[in-house]
């Protein structure tokens, strides 16, 4: 299993916005293979830092989930609202692999 790791900087007038576009995206995720965590949204200390997680089962998994993202009318709706509200300023993603026991 892989977990991808988005750390957002937003713009902190727009957070609504933002959750909007996180809103959109959960069930995107898990309808196209994916397992959505969450995102996680400012609550005390910095006013503009956001984050999401969610798993797939292999890397290859994910790049499967990417390219049918790429064409999905749902996803570039949820990307067109980023690119209108200009809620997200920047962000990082990483992957990461779970340790269980």
């Amino acid at each position: 299993m892989v977990t991808c790791y988005l750390r957002y900087v937003i713009h902190p007038y727009k957070a609504a916005d933002f959750e909007a576009y996180a809103r959109l995206w959960i069930p995107l995720v898990n309808r196209l293979g994916g397992t959505h965590h969450g995102y996680f949204l400012p609550h005390e200390g910095a006013n503009n830092i956001a984050v999401a997680l969610f798993s797939f089962p292999s890397l290859a998994a994910y790049e499967n989930y990417r390219t049918r993202m790429a064409t999905d009318s749902e996803c570039q709706a949820a990307f067109d609202l980023a690119e209108r509200s200009r809620c997200i300023v920047s962000y990082e993603r990483s992957f990461m692999r779970p340790v269980l026991e």
